[in-house]
């Protein structure tokens, strides 16, 4: 009886040698990118309620992280903005040159078209994500370089095609610089008419409006093209 105790006590793990439960590890952000979660959650905001409903503080909680964690790449909400406008004009470029290339490479005026119908068919379809790029209350555009490049060039392509058209005789008109002016002019209000919820009363209606955008297009190129 007394062996056994003894044994007993041999085999018993002192109290300063027992195992310990382990500590438990911090996971890492389980999203990795997190600016670029965070652009898509505000993104995902203006398509749902407006470029007015973004929010640092709400694009984090649908990132599903601190309110303080999104300010290591947004200072602002101006900053979240300008990013979201760069990842905008991003997808309408792609749109853009995603028409051109299906356009006929020798055929100018046939690329101004194709164009013109790229930048409202994107407008059309993305219509809080246009108004982003196209209104200057959402963030400063005259610090947003990216942006504002990526204006000039396509303003640059649109300028060089209108020549291009014209060194080819396709066009009837001198004054290069007011026909791309008077372009941009008329896409640019037929996008604002859609935003701003004009077409009904014009008896358009949701179905005809790229079908209508499509005829003011041509009708403007019948416009300032030499005829036969």
């Amino acid at each position: 009886m007394r062996r056994a105790k003894t044994t007993a006590a041999k085999t018993a793990i002192p109290k300063s040698r027992r195992r310990r439960a382990p500590v438990a590890v911090p996971k890492p952000y389980h999203h990795g990118d997190l600016r670029r979660v965070l652009i898509d959650a505000a993104l995902q905001l203006v398509g749902e309620s407006g470029p007015d409903a973004v929010s640092v503080r709400e694009a984090a909680r649908r990132a599903g992280v601190s309110p303080g964690a999104p300010f290591r790449h947004f200072a602002s909400r101006d900053a979240l903005m300008q990013a979201v406008a760069e990842e905008a004009q991003r997808r309408f470029r792609a749109e853009i040159d995603a028409a051109l290339s299906e356009a006929p490479a020798g055929d100018p005026l046939a690329r101004f078209r194709a164009l013109g119908m790229a930048y409202l068919r994107w407008a059309m379809r993305n219509p809080t994500h246009f108004e982003i790029i196209s209104s200057r209350r959402f963030f400063d555009h005259d610090n947003a370089e990216g942006l504002s490049a990526d204006n000039a060039e396509l303003i640059e392509l649109t300028g060089r095609t209108l020549a291009e058209a014209f060194a080819l005789g396709q066009l009837r008109a001198v004054d290069l610089k007011a026909v791309q002016i008077a372009g941009r002019a008329l896409v640019y209000g037929f996008a604002r008419m859609n935003i701003d919820g004009h077409f009904p009363r014009w008896g358009v209606d949701g179905t005809e409006a790229e079908r209508t955008a499509a005829a003011i297009i041509d009708l403007f190129i019948e416009g300032i093209a030499k005829q036969g």
